[in-house]
């Protein structure tokens, strides 16, 4: 097996090992084709040129140049905004314990023993709502009512939501599903964002998956929704000293 510290070349004092040289390999498009000797050699070469360049752009003051320092400024500020985020991360690390506990006050949601498929139609208004309704009654297609008067972007899809577990949906539109029957369409029902008229396709009750099979699931979410808490109070703890000025 060949030793990864083996010293490769030196340019004016600077040494590249051959952990330097397949690191490079790793970061260049189509590296794979220089995992050979020849390959190294070649990569070894290149490296050893760059270094080369790099020592005589010292040289000539290229890193005192005005568009080399803002576009410097700009990759500092890149990597310190993401350094800035693994700082508020960094103290999110659940042990077996904080997941289960998130799994059992969570259950319906990460495995779901309940799931709809549905879809609406929503409307601003609760007499164009009831409009609509009639409209339905009477006659018009579910699918080309959406089309044709819901202001949700699923409207294109004929107002499919597709299918969801339980508790995704905001409280009013779970209690508008629980509320019928399959193959039924709900009256308006309001909620924060207007007045859905819902269509129940289906309901499905299954057996919830145990903690173990769906762990790695888990870890996932709880990262996700404990990270974004983080970044929440953050934003809220430092907010009040930023001046921000919004033009949209």
């Amino acid at each position: 097996m060949e030793n990864n510290n083996k010293l490769l070349a030196e340019v004016n004092g600077k040494k590249i090992y051959r952990n330097d040289v397949i690191a490079f390999m790793q970061n260049i498009e189509g590296g794979a084709r220089f995992q050979n000797e020849e390959g190294i050699k070649v990569l070894t070469d290149e490296m050893v040129n760059q270094e080369i360049i790099l020592t005589d752009a010292y040289k000539n003051k290229l890193d005192t140049d005005d568009k080399f320092q803002n576009e410097l400024k700009l990759v500092k500020d890149n990597m310190l905004k993401n350094y800035a985020m693994h700082k508020i991360f960094e103290s999110v690390n659940p042990t077996e314990d904080d997941l289960r506990t998130y799994y059992d006050e969570n259950k319906e949601v990460i495995s779901p023993n309940k799931t709809y498929t549905a879809s609406h139609i929503l409307i601003d208004d609760l007499d164009k709502a009831n409009e609509v309704y009639k409209e339905i009654e009477n006659g018009l297609d579910f699918k080309e009512a959406a089309k044709k008067y819901s202001k949700d972007p699923s409207a294109a899809s004929g107002g499919s939501l597709g299918t969801f577990p339980k508790g995704v949906m905001v409280k009013e539109f779970q209690d508008g599903l629980d509320s019928l029957k399959i193959g039924e369409i709900s009256k308006p029902v309001k909620s924060q964002f207007g007045y859905h008229l819902i269509y129940l396709e289906d309901v499905k009750n299954e057996e919830a998956k145990a903690f173990d099979e769906v762990k790695d699931q888990v870890y996932q979410t709880y990262l996700m929704v404990k990270r974004q808490e983080k970044y929440l109070e953050k934003l809220n703890e430092i907010s009040k000293d930023a001046e921000v000025k919004k033009y949209y």
